[in-house]
């Protein structure tokens, strides 16, 4: 938890309680549902799930009533720690395995998390627009992008223009080639220099509606 104060000082006492509790809660629940690498949970939880997850909001304050869509969750990442982050927001959280869903929804229930809501299901049956997708390295780039601009809404009210936000860890330079002259590509490590972001980066694309 210290490095998320560290780079998130104002924090609300209800914003610290609430991070507190991910640990706990997802070590608890991996003991009948795996959900996330043992290895994570028993080590730099806070800084590989949190911490990354938090990574978006060094490129991106979201202005209240914002609406992100989190594809591809998994056990909740990078929705939950950023619908702690901003709770002016409404989150929806999908992933195509209905267990990772049961545990994010059981994670989002004990955290009274009111603006996070999680869903079982896959993009492609999804058709409502949001202001930002965001997902974590669930397919190439190219990939996700041609399966969620539809989900991206054309009418932009926050600092940066609608569009994605991907978390990448690597190199994923050819997987970017097409979308060079629009891609940008902030270095994690630049915001949090902790070794394990050394390679890992946040990728923004606005997706322009005609």
């Amino acid at each position: 938890m210290q490095s998320v104060l560290k780079y998130f000082p104002d924090l609300s006492p209800d914003q610290v309680l609430k991070f507190e509790m991910l640990g706990p809660l997802y070590r608890n629940w991996n003991k009948t549902t795996h959900v996330l690498p043992v290895k994570e949970l028993a080590g730099k939880f806070c800084e590989e799930h949190i911490l990354h997850s938090l990574s978006i909001a060094r490129v991106i304050g979201f202005d209240a009533g914002c609406r992100i869509l989190d594809v591809g969750t998994g056990g909740g990442f990078p929705g939950v720690p950023l619908a702690i982050l901003f709770p002016l927001c409404n989150f929806t959280l999908i992933d195509a395995m209905r267990k990772r869903i049961d545990v994010v929804n059981a994670v989002i229930k004990k955290l009274n998390l009111k603006n996070a809501v999680a869903n079982y299901g896959k993009i492609e049956d999804v058709f409502e627009q949001y202001d930002f997708v965001v997902s974590r390295a669930v397919a190439a780039f190219p990939v996700l992008v041609g399966m969620v601009s539809k989900n991206v809404s054309g009418n932009s009210f926050n600092s940066r223009p609608n569009g994605i936000f991907y978390l990448k860890s690597g190199n994923f330079e050819e997987e970017i080639v097409d979308f060079k002259n629009k891609a940008e590509v902030s270095e994690i490590g630049s915001f949090f220099p902790e070794p394990s972001f050394r390679t890992k980066k946040v990728i923004y694309l606005p997706i322009e509606k005609h």
